[in-house]
């Protein structure tokens, strides 16, 4: 038992599994908005299924593909990946695993949801591999986390409306304008590696813009996305209030950059779960 324990907790550190919150409330918000209130406790359960295997594929695929990159960076050579707590085998077993899972929810959710499984599960991977060739890996894994809301408004109407669309582009900035400043951390050691990826290539100042901008790029498609869908006033404070946190994300990062950390993980995770109750109260209150 002791020993199942163990690997359970090996498995938590590889993939993280708290760190789900970034894309959970941003399925939700889609259906909460598809249904116009409470879409059901089964969507409920295979909206947590898909979101969780998804993202378990894709960090199982990141941390098998970089065992050789983490092996040699300081900051992840205690990953149960790179220190023999977690073999090869062991963790392709995973990713297939949660592959299968997330096909086989997407089938029991629509037609249209298995159709968009496979290539969903395609790019979720390919983000793994960018950084070896290409800098736009941060997009790549913005948009691995902005096809939530996608899925989420497939799960409810089997369509995608424009007002989905903006919402997915704005967690596509949202995501891709923290892992820029997360890279920050990794900027000597991507330069010398000769992996790609914006702080190594344009230095911390011209970084700390990109993100700001993507921030920016933020707020305004989810004000277009509350525009769109004809939300109320409480979800235009969720968008025009995401503004404030993120001004104060950049501000962290700027002061002092032992903050990352804290910037990437804890405000990033409030900023989700505020917008999400704020989207519900919405739909209760208008």
């Amino acid at each position: 038992m002791q020993r199942v324990i163990q690997k359970a907790k090996d498995f938590n550190e590889l993939v993280m599994f708290e760190h789900s919150i970034f894309s959970l409330p941003f399925i939700f918000i889609a259906m909460v908005v598809a249904a116009n209130g409470w879409f059901g406790f089964w969507l409920l359960l295979m909206g947590v299924l898909a979101a969780l295997s998804a993202r378990n594929f894709a960090m199982g695929v990141n941390r098998y593909a970089d065992r050789d990159i983490d092996a040699q960076n300081p900051r992840t050579a205690s990953r149960p990946n790179v220190d023999g707590r977690l073999d090869a085998r062991t963790i392709l077993l995973f990713i297939v695993v949660n592959a299968v899972i997330f096909v086989g929810v997407a089938y029991m959710i629509n037609p249209l949801a298995l159709k968009m499984s496979l290539p969903i599960l395609i790019i979720l991977g390919s983000y793994s591999y960018f950084k070896r060739f290409s800098s736009m890996a941060h997009i790549i894994l913005g948009i691995s986390l902005g096809l939530a809301p996608i899925a989420g408004v497939i799960a409810v109407t089997a369509s995608v409306p424009l007002w989905s669309i903006f919402l997915s582009l704005g967690v596509v900035f949202w995501v891709a304008g923290f892992d820029l400043l997360y890279s920050l951390q990794d900027m000597a050691f991507d330069k010398e590696k000769g992996l790609h990826s914006i702080p190594s290539k344009y230095g911390a100042q011209k970084t700390l813009l990109i993100s700001a901008i993507f921030h920016t790029l933020t707020i305004l498609f989810w004000s277009l996305f509350v525009y769109e869908a004809h939300l109320g006033y409480i979800a235009y404070m969720a968008a025009f209030g995401s503004a404030g946190v993120l001004a104060y994300e950049q501000k962290l990062v700027r002061r002092d950059f032992t903050q990352i950390d804290r910037a990437f993980f804890t405000v990033n995770g409030y900023l989700g779960v505020a917008f999400f109750i704020l989207i519900v109260l919405d739909r209760i209150f208008s």
